[in-house]
Parts: C-alpha cells; structure tokens; sequence
C-alpha cells in the first residue's frame, strides 16, 4: 500500500477567474489525519528557448505581483482548456517575439508551485527561426531582445534573472 497519498474529502470553489481557480479542499492524509488544501487551478502553459546567432530570445516585462521588470524567456498560458501544447508554444513565440521556428524539441515539464498550485509548464527549444511580426495580447507590455548565450547564463548565476520558469528551461536545453 502506497504510504504517500492523500484523500479529498470535499471541494469548495473559492474564487474563479480568468486565469485561475482556487479550492478549499478537506483532505485525509495517509496516516488518517484530516486537514485543509487551498490549490490555485491553472491550465498551465509553455516556454520557449531558442537562439539567434548565438543570442538568446528574451523578453523584459513589468510583472505586477514582483513590481519589478523581469528577463524571462517567452512564455503564456494555454489559451484554453485542451489547446495542443505544441501549438500554444509556437503561437507564444510569434506573439512575443515575433519569429516562428521550424525546429521544435520537448524539454518535458516542470510545476511552478506544486505546495498550492496546479500548474504545470511545458518547456520547449525552437530552433531555424524564421522573423515574422510581434503581435502582443491586449493588456501585454514588453520588450524582446537577444542576450549573448553567455551573457544569459551570467545573468543567471548573478541573480539579474530571477524568473523559475526561465531558469529550469535554460537548465534543460543546456545541461547547465
């Protein structure tokens, strides 16, 4: 019998939003002690690495709940339940960046906050790009540009990117 498990007793929707969800959840845990969850419902999303002549496709954006402007790699949310993963990558590249890519490669996933959020990001390197146009969200402000490889990785060590999501993707596709 598995010892790591936990059993939900009842489900209260708390909050619904555009973006997310959130649940109190009565829980039985596996040593028969009863206790409460709240779990933030997300569908989920993509990130995406590629490069340009050794340089790095980046986007600077203000992100409301830091109140700071982040280096991230390009990334969003699947635009609704069932979307192919795939596809909402090479939509995220194009719309943020501006480029599409004819090369594409899993890097699996990763949850983002898995102690109270369901969240799951699939992570991506595109490769042969190809520049379109930028066509940002409504309400999405920010910036692209393409850091050096190297510079990209320094940033990381000396904390100027900060972003989880950014780091785990960049840990991936290059086995750092």
């Amino acid at each position: 019998m598995e010892k790591l498990f936990e059993k939900t007793l009842n489900t209260q929707e708390m909050y619904k939003g555009k973006v997310f969800t959130i649940t109190r959840d009565d829980v039985e845990l596996s040593n028969g002690y009863k206790t409460i969850r709240e779990v933030v419902h997300h569908n989920g999303g993509v990130v995406i690495v590629s490069e340009i002549n050794g340089k790095i496709l980046m986007v600077r954006q203000f992100r409301y709940p830091t109140k700071e402007v982040l280096y991230e790699l390009p990334a969003g949310k699947l635009d609704k339940e069932g979307e192919e993963i795939l596809d909402a990558a090479k939509r995220e590249l194009e719309e943020e960046t501006g480029h599409i890519a004819q090369n594409w490669e899993s890097l699996g996933f990763i949850w983002t906050t898995p102690g109270f959020c369901s969240e799951k990001l699939y992570l991506f390197k595109a490769s042969n790009l190809t520049p379109t146009h930028q066509h940002l969200d409504v309400g999405e402000v920010l910036d692209y540009i393409a850091i050096d490889k190297e510079e990209v990785f320094k940033m990381v060590k000396d904390g100027r990117i900060n972003d989880s999501k950014t780091i785990s993707t960049l840990m991936r596709a290059y086995k750092l």
